[in-house]
């Protein structure tokens, strides 16, 4: 049998299969980061992956970097994804919620009352981001106070409660794609002088306080962190990405996470064999993969499970695919991020004649 389909423990849950399907942004909330009555559907087809990471959902309105973005703040949202949740374990499956604050990677007008993005220093970065009348440069981000630090890591916090009492079986934080976490990780996006910045210790000190704040919440074996290792998304830089890597993967060893995942796309160094050696929980391996070399990873123990996006997104029923040698549907790049059904829950499952 093919390693995919055997069972593995992750934190406090055993999967069915070691198949993760990977948080991607979808952009099917309403202007009130709330959920559409799309979303359950969408994840409740996907639920024979061993596990659903959501897609990126703010845990508090300043978080917000993209129109159309779902957040975990309010009463609303907290009732529309208690519905998602309850789809997915209908359907058998497990789901975690991931908490991603964009910082600086936003714009005014998708904040409360046209605040400035916030970020560990006041540096512009380059690019554009999607907004409700579409691109608009990024700003110079307001520098956060240390009272400010302290506030958001609390936000956090109180929204791997509110993700927990919506029914979800754990939290992933977002620490990669050049958002609010990795901003203060990376030596080119934090200049601080203080406790947050300047050593690799101090600039790391940010990722492991959020940790520690919703493992204290919910758990610690269930919350899992998501890296990508010179990624470089949304102009991000680190002058030495293997040392601030190592780090921080060696503070997360003994606070007992359910899983660290690793993304890699084009990077310099073999981050994998790094840093799998240095973490003692589940290893989750993500980026670019597909059925045999998910199977090799698996296969060597180079990971614990293996974490799939567009493949989830155009197959619903991916699992099965793999288990029968099917052929795969193609995602539509084109209805990716737009805010209807089309390209999100009318790709078409194996018929039955496939199936057979």
């Amino acid at each position: 049998m093919s390693p995919l389909f055997s069972q593995v423990r992750v934190g406090r849950h055993t999967l069915s299969n070691r198949m993760v399907m990977a948080p991607m942004t979808r952009s099917r909330a309403d202007d009130a980061g709330v959920p559409s009555t799309l979303v359950p559907t969408y994840y409740a087809q996907r639920a024979g992956a061993g596990l659903i990471i959501t897609e990126g959902v703010f845990p508090v309105a300043l978080g917000k970097g993209y129109v159309r973005t779902p957040g975990i703040e309010t009463a609303e949202q907290v009732a529309a994804w208690k519905q998602v949740s309850a789809a997915v374990h209908a359907r058998g499956g497990r789901i975690f919620m991931q908490l991603m604050h964009c910082g600086r990677i936003s714009h005014p007008s998708l904040l409360p009352e046209g605040a400035l993005p916030q970020a560990p220093s006041a540096i512009k970065p380059a690019g554009q981001t999607w907004t409700a009348t579409g691109l608009e440069e990024f700003v110079t981000p307001h520098a956060l106070s240390v009272a400010e630090i302290a506030s958001i890591i609390d936000g956090y916090r109180r929204a791997a409660r509110r993700a927990a009492d919506a029914g979800f079986d754990g939290v992933e934080l977002h620490a990669a794609s050049g958002y609010l976490p990795e901003q203060f990780l990376s030596s080119g996006s934090n200049r601080r002088d203080d406790e947050y910045g300047g050593s690799v210790a101090n600039r790391a000190r940010f990722v492991l306080e959020v940790l520690a704040a919703m493992a204290s919440e919910i758990g610690s074996d269930r919350v899992g962190i998501k890296i990508s290792p010179e990624m470089n998304f949304n102009d991000i830089v680190d002058a030495n990405p293997p040392e601030t890597y190592t780090y921080l993967v060696e503070q997360l060893r003994g606070l007992d996470l359910a899983y660290l995942h690793v993304a890699l796309f084009g990077a310099s160094t073999d981050y994998h064999a790094l840093l799998r050696p240095l973490f003692d929980g589940s290893y989750l391996i993500g980026g670019g993969l597909d059925q045999h070399s998910a199977e090799s990873l698996l296969a060597d123990g180079r990971a614990d499970a293996v974490v799939f996006g567009s493949a989830f997104l155009a197959n619903p029923d991916l699992p099965e695919r793999f288990r029968q040698g099917a052929a795969l549907n193609v995602p539509d790049k084109e209805t990716f991020y737009t805010p209807g059904a089309e390209g999100y829950i009318d790709y078409p499952a194996m018929s039955p004649t496939a199936s057979a």
